[in-house]
């Protein structure tokens, strides 16, 4: 029986709905044999999610989803089985943060601008951790200002809308290295997010972050169409790169997304890529 993973999941740590707990026992339940805990910009809800782990017999990658600061489209890093207790680590998130929360209270002012009265007391009071764009969707959407998340992101929230503000971020070769020198394997998240149509220049690309100490592409992801997984595949084997997969779960937040299987089951992510990734890591 093939054992099933999933290296990209979020919690109430960043902008997810489940626990770690939650998340780890819903994992479990559906017969996942791993699960890596990414939330953005944040560790704080590993360790919990390391203890559910031993729990309910589910295998925990402690992980981490890092926002770079890119030139086009949306630029994110996975950092695999870093040490999340290090203290530069922690020192350079909370830099992150800081920055997120200056942001936050931009956003609560452009809203108001456009004659959406919230406060950032209430966008907060519905996040466990840290306030992400998808507490102030839920936010909009219980003051029935939009019908939905979508319509949140699609007329507001969204990069370009009216109500988007941007938040410091790391630059490619900060962001790499701060995972390396946690012990990490630094991964490409969603490649397809950078916008970058055209496949040589995105193998250019790709090869530049390589150069830089990026190990490894999300290959396999909820949202990617045939076609760019295969594209992605190729180009992790012709630059020698770990291909991994995760569904980017994200609970109520993103009903449609299932935990291990993504959009209408179209993952399956063996414990294989798994196994690949740890050889790599002791190899560092």
């Amino acid at each position: 029986m093939k054992r099933i993973i999933d290296l990209h999941t979020h919690t109430t740590a960043s902008d997810g709905s489940s626990s770690p707990e939650e998340l780890v026992r819903l994992a479990s339940s559906l017969g996942l044999s791993a699960v890596a805990i990414t939330d953005h910009d944040n560790v704080s809800g590993i360790e919990e999610a390391m203890q559910a782990g031993d729990k309910y017999g589910v295998e925990i990658v402690p992980g981490i989803e890092i926002s770079v600061d890119f030139n086009s489209g949306t630029m994110h890093m996975l950092g695999y089985y870093i040490d999340y207790r290090d203290s530069t680590l922690l020192e350079k998130l909370a830099f992150l943060q800081s920055e997120r929360d200056t942001r936050n209270t931009r956003i609560v002012k452009k809203l108001n601008e456009l004659g959406m009265k919230i406060t950032y007391d209430e966008v907060k009071s519905i996040a466990d951790g840290q306030v992400g764009r998808p507490h102030f969707a839920q936010i909009l959407q219980r003051k029935g200002f939009v019908k939905d998340f979508n319509e949140a992101f699609d007329r507001f929230l969204g990069k370009g809308k009216p109500a988007y503000a941007e938040k410091g971020r790391f630059n490619t070769e900060d962001a790499i290295g701060l995972i390396l020198n946690t012990g990490g394997i630094p991964v490409l998240a969603h490649p397809p997010y950078l916008y970058i149509s055209d496949y040589m220049n995105l193998k250019k690309t790709i090869s530049g972050l390589k150069s830089l100490g990026l190990m490894g592409i999300e290959t396999y992801y909820s949202t990617h169409t045939q076609k760019q997984t295969e594209n992605l595949v190729k180009i992790s084997n012709e630059l020698d790169l770990l291909i991994t997969g995760g569904s980017d779960f994200h609970g109520e937040i993103k009903p449609e997304i299932v935990i291990g299987s993504g959009i209408d089951n179209n993952l399956n992510i063996g414990y294989t890529f798994l196994e690949r990734m740890k050889e790599k890591r002791s190899c560092r």
